[in-house]
């Protein structure tokens, strides 16, 4: 990192601890970064040499909007939210729905002095992103928010896209891209490996990727994110909708998913009933495209992958657990995932490396095919990286060097020449291959497939640190309840699994 990087970086969280201390949470003050720094490159854009009318009008300018102090700043600031939150392209999308959680004009007016001082559009690329990214990592890491959620663990992604191998002139969706995370590891990915012409590289920034999702904050976030590392027009359309992915086919094919569906099991709806009391109403989506009705979350999204996955399409998709096992529309799914794509490798994920509490996850690899009599998938490569792994968010994050041996086993140059590391000799090896015929006669065709020993059981003298313990147990116990709690809205009437 460069002096000038790292002078920047460290005004950014002076403010941010500053904010704090005022109770302006780091979700907050990325927000309002997000329209200040936005509005201040919309600025630079509009002189000499670039004169690109962005569509600000001129008593909402950076300019303007820095002649202001006080009580008429704040009043500016608002009506300047407010107004450009109605207008179209990615402006309207930075701004909709926002507000100004700086209470202060004096502290306002500070951000807005620190942000003055540099050159935006022309500040390298590298060091923009390095800003936001930090500041997206300890929003996630703030568990009050919930924006855990929306944040996969970056060392996770890169593996993912590291074995997908993206090429130029071709399409990347992720239709619950959270913070665009994924996103942006692919085009690290494609700038780093291939030298791009212009074609190449005018289609990277404007029509490579796409994808969707409906929460407002978001989506900013992600749109912003993007933006900063040169993904996308200032004046162009977002590449973003806002719309629920699941609700239809959307008629668009790509070439690559990468993604993580949010967390939790149920697609539901808040109303309110003729009491005036809030109910919630489980969302089940009828698509003539999918293979069966469910209200599962992740079921559909799997669904909605396989429908927007182009013949041919590589796919890489984060999933809980109860996606490999559960019974009913699960098994239906699964078997026709088996079918219709070759579904070639699973990595099991270990738990303390997500934000939310209580997940168990994997990473289904999978390749789209044309329709056949018969199933595509001819084995099933499982890669168990949970198995005596110990991992927690602060003392032990998992890191990239982590993956590093899954990634010589999925051998990415080539994938359809593998070794398995482990055999009848070999028993503790994590790389093992099962067949088709292995598979669909497990009962319900479970996919949940573990062969190791947890050492932990067998050996009490060589236990894991009291802390790493202490979070497995809370994790497995918040996995459980989690389940409870969907039994008994079962049992309650509150919307039966299909």
């Amino acid at each position: 990192m460069s002096e000038n990087t790292s002078s920047i970086v460290s005004k950014v969280w002076s403010f941010c601890n500053v904010l704090r201390d005022g109770g302006v949470s780091y979700g907050d003050y990325l927000e309002q970064l997000t329209y200040l720094i936005f509005l201040k490159m919309a600025e630079e854009y509009r002189k000499p040499p670039y004169n690109r009318d962005i569509g600000i009008p001129e008593k909402y300018t950076w300019d303007n909007l820095k002649q202001q102090r006080g009580a008429e700043l704040d009043t500016r600031y608002k009506e300047l939210l407010e107004e450009l939150g109605q207008k179209p392209g990615m402006l309207g999308q930075i701004f909709l729905k926002a507000q100004n959680k700086v209470s202060d004009p004096a502290m306002l007016y500070k951000i807005i002095d620190m942000i003055d001082k540099e050159s935006w559009v022309m500040m390298g690329v590298d060091t923009k992103g390095e800003i936001y990214e930090g500041l997206l990592q300890k929003n996630a890491e703030d568990t009050k928010s919930g924006a855990g959620q929306y944040f996969t663990p970056r060392p996770l992604i890169k593996v993912m896209v590291q074995c997908l191998r993206p090429e130029p002139m071709k399409t990347i969706g992720d239709p619950c891209c959270g913070t665009g995370g994924f996103f942006l590891a692919a085009y690290d990915f494609l700038t780093s490996h291939y030298r791009l012409d212009r074609e190449q590289s005018r289609f990277l920034k404007n029509k490579t990727f796409g994808g969707n999702e409906i929460v407002a904050g978001t989506r900013r976030l992600a749109l912003m994110n993007m933006f900063l590392h040169n993904i996308g027009e200032i004046d162009g359309e977002p590449m973003i909708s806002n719309s629920d992915a699941l609700i239809a086919d959307p008629g668009y094919r790509y070439d690559y998913i990468l993604t993580n569906p949010p967390f939790g099991k149920k697609s539901s709806m808040t109303f309110t009933n003729e009491e005036g009391e809030q109910e919630k109403e489980d969302l089940t989506y009828n698509r003539q495209d999918f293979w069966t009705s469910t209200s599962n979350k992740q079921l559909n999204f799997l669904q909605h992958i396989h429908t927007i996955l182009k013949t041919g399409g590589q796919a890489a998709v984060v999933l809980p657990d109860n996606v490999l096992f559960e019974g009913g529309a699960g098994e239906t799914i699964r078997k026709k995932l088996l079918e219709t794509t070759d579904l070639h490798t699973i990595m099991r994920l270990p738990t303390g490396i997500f934000y939310a509490n209580g997940v168990k996850a994997n990473v289904l690899f999978f390749e789209a095919k044309p329709a056949s009599k018969d199933p595509w998938t001819k084995e099933v490569w499982i890669y168990d990286y949970r198995t005596n792994v110990h991992h927690t968010l602060k003392k032990n994050p998992m890191k990239y060097s982590d993956l590093e041996d899954f990634i010589k086993c999925y051998n990415p140059e080539n994938r359809h020449s593998r070794t398995e590391t482990w055999s009848e000799e070999a028993p503790e090896g994590r790389f093992r291959k099962f067949s088709y015929d292995e598979i669909v006669a497990r009962d319900k065709t479970n996919l949940d497939i573990f062969w190791l020993k947890d050492k932990s059981l067998a050996d009490l003298d060589n236990l894991p640190d009291p802390d790493i313990l202490a979070n497995e147990i809370i994790e497995n116990m918040e996995a459980s309840l989690a389940s409870f709690k969907e039994i008994m809205a079962t049992i309650n009437g509150e919307g039966e699994e299909n």
